[in-house]
């Protein structure tokens, strides 16, 4: 079959579709999601780290140790400079992704990301090309120095030249959609980070015990630390489990959440759990916790994936207060909601809570998981897809 013929399916052409991210795919809960209606629709193609997706037809490995940022000393200079239209394609992971797909077409490609918009056009040759954008782009880490000084414009430039560009544009929340309207002129569909609907039963509440649980990614930022010193100043009813997926540090920081830990008794670190079997991992706790300074538009405009795990997972929450989690939290009545970001707030917090409040949120959350999953989200990605391809 050559490089150009439609791949056949029971007597049927299937649509060819590219889905790039720079990300381990596997580990990316969204793009997995986000897969699971590509592959209805037609034979995907994913080019990202890691392995080959389940759903994928056939997978184009970038190797992880290549950037997906210009950060090799030329691309440093040329951002420097505010050369940005020949610094676009010059991250090493960009430019391995252009060799593994020369000579390629595709009916649709689907960039996740401002940093894969330039490469979906660029290989698209004039099929659409649907941006998830996930997050706010222009400051997805401005609360770092370098990144704000050198990758803020870059990013910011990505979209004002690509947004336009797209045929169709998805956001995690209205919120953040919001602000690509405003800035640059598009109308994203929302596209939650809701997971799929679980068959399961909230776990019983062990007199004199509240079991707290926080997934997620070791990175700095993430405000780890906070919830340690929060679970360390409250008494021996709480305990504490970590599951984190390590960040591309080499473990580093990581490294310092154990030091940080320090065998206190009442904290567990442990190893990350595939996506697939996350809910049913935290099914087994009480208490999902999280709590993020908001340092950028996306910090204050969270609504992470984890919130949409602890519900399915039939759990109580607690979270730092942010306008999309505190309406979910408030109009299912989900937990309690910390004031700020800091220790003490979080403290407090889960120091209010007793054991019959947290029963009566888990059994909010049974219910809200009816609604409060990736249903409505498949199916805005199936149309917003499916509409753009051929037949």
């Amino acid at each position: 079959m050559g490089l150009d013929s439609p791949a056949m399916a029971g007597g049927e052409c299937r649509a060819r579709i590219l889905c790039i991210s720079f990300s381990d795919i596997n580990r990316d809960s969204r793009v997995l999601r986000q897969l699971d209606v590509l592959a209805e629709l037609g034979d995907v193609t994913t080019i990202g780290y890691g392995d080959k997706p389940q759903a994928a037809t056939e997978h184009l490995e970038i190797d992880a140790g290549l950037p997906s940022l210009p950060q090799t000393s030329a691309g440093i200079a040329l951002l420097a400079s505010r050369r940005f239209d020949r610094v676009e394609f010059m991250a090493p992971a960009v430019r391995a992704a252009l060799d593994l797909l020369e000579g390629r077409r595709f009916d649709v490609v689907v960039a996740n990301e401002a940093r894969a918009m330039a490469l979906g056009h660029h290989v698209a040759q004039g099929a659409p090309v649907v941006a998830d954008m996930h997050e706010w782009a222009p400051e997805e880490r401005a609360h770092v120095r370098s990144w704000r000084l050198l990758v803020k414009p870059f990013m910011t430039h990505q979209c004002r030249k690509y947004l336009p560009k797209m045929t169709a544009v998805t956001a995690v929340n209205d919120s953040i959609g919001g602000l690509y309207r405003d800035r640059f002129g598009v109308h994203p569909h929302t596209v939650r980070n809701a997971g799929a609907f679980r068959e399961l039963e909230p776990g019983e509440v062990r007199e004199g015990r509240i079991r707290l649980v926080h997934s997620g990614g070791a990175v700095p930022g993430r405000n780890l630390e906070t919830l340690i010193e929060a679970v360390r100043e409250l008494d021996s009813t709480y305990t504490l489990d970590l599951y984190l997926v390590p960040g591309r540090d080499d473990g580093r920081y990581l490294n310092s959440i154990r030091a940080l830990i320090a065998g206190d008794p009442r904290i567990s670190l442990h190893p990350p759990v595939s996506p697939g079997e996350l809910v049913d991992t935290l099914n087994q706790y009480d208490v999902g916790i999280f709590s993020l300074p908001p340092l950028t538009p996306n910090h204050r405009f969270m609504l992470p994936n984890k919130i949409f795990d602890f519900v399915q997972a039939r759990l109580a929450v607690v979270f730092g207060s942010a306008p999309e989690t505190d309406r979910l939290i408030s109009e299912h009545e989900l937990g309690a909601i910390a004031a700020d970001a800091s220790a003490q707030a979080m403290r407090d917090t889960l120091a209010a809570l007793d054991e019959q409040q947290v029963r009566t949120f888990k059994q909010n959350a049974d219910k809200a998981a009816e609604v409060l999953n990736s249903a409505e989200d498949s199916a805005v990605i199936r149309t917003v897809v499916g509409n753009l391809l051929p037949g």
